[in-house]
């Protein structure tokens, strides 16, 4: 198999939400794998901080402020990307949000949002970019999923039925837009080890030992093993790949509970 198969080279990504975390880790991936790389965000600051953060790490992005979820402020934006920056070749609809409410205490305003931005947005983004996938007859979405998309747990209601309604999304995508040789996948991260999660990844803290104890592999996710997964999915190795969730995850759906060391 010839590495060029992973070669994005030429390609414009447009990776949504990538400011921080987990969306820089696989903006910065397909960086590597020779994509340029177009960011945006709802806050011009962010989008700042971001671009100087790309740039330490030698990435040069494009950055565009714009609300996801705003269906009229996405149709003027993405023809300028594509004027001023390329046809987009790549979507990853990585921008999302998560409230931590049980579910009799979150208002359904609430509820709304959550699935506004974390659902609504990927449908939005995906209808507005696609004709253009169409046109030039190929096109790679990536959406971002999550455990959550198989699994429940407390007070993250929305997440969970937002992320969920993400797969279900996600499979409609591949269906409807095969023929046009679109690849339309999801990646279900597991727990990485991010700035944001760095103050919970300390030893005897309980959310922690949870982690360790849960995940077979015995540790959080590098966010560098998942962006090789990001890539798979925006390359031409990809191709006869469609509709599914890849899980990135140590193996924690594989399991009810991290093996004993017992034979």
């Amino acid at each position: 198999m010839s590495l060029k198969l992973f070669d994005l080279k030429g390609k414009t990504a447009l990776v949504t939400g990538a400011t921080h975390g987990l969306g820089m880790a696989i903006a910065s991936g397909l960086a590597q794998a020779g994509a340029k790389i177009v960011i945006n965000d709802v806050f011009p600051d962010k989008l700042e901080q971001a671009k100087k953060e790309y740039r330490d790490i030698g990435i040069d992005v494009a950055c565009y402020e714009l609300d996801v979820t705003n269906e009229g402020a996405a149709s003027e934006i993405v023809p300028r990307i594509e004027r001023e920056i390329g046809p987009i070749d790549i979507l990853v609809n990585n921008a999302g949000i998560i409230k931590r409410i049980p579910i009799i205490e979150m208002k359904a305003e609430e509820f709304r949002q959550v699935l506004d931005v974390d659902l609504t947005g990927p449908f939005i983004m995906a209808k507005t970019i696609v004709p253009g996938m169409i046109k030039r007859g190929h096109g790679k979405i990536i959406n971002m999923c999550s455990m959550m998309s198989e699994l429940g747990r407390d007070t993250v209601s929305a997440y969970a039925s937002a992320k969920g309604g993400l797969k279900m999304l996600t499979k409609s995508m591949a269906t409807e837009w095969a023929r046009y040789n679109i690849q339309a996948n999801g990646i279900g991260p597991g727990y990485f080890a991010t700035s944001q999660t760095a103050p919970i990844r300390v030893d005897g803290h309980p959310f922690n030992d949870f982690i360790l104890s849960r995940t077979p592999a015995g540790k959080w996710g590098d966010p560098e093993e998942l962006a090789g997964t990001a890539i798979f999915l925006a390359s031409d190795a990809s191709n006869f790949v469609n509709g599914i969730v890849v899980y990135v995850d140590g193996g924690i759906l594989a399991t009810i509970g991290k093996p004993s060391n017992e034979g």
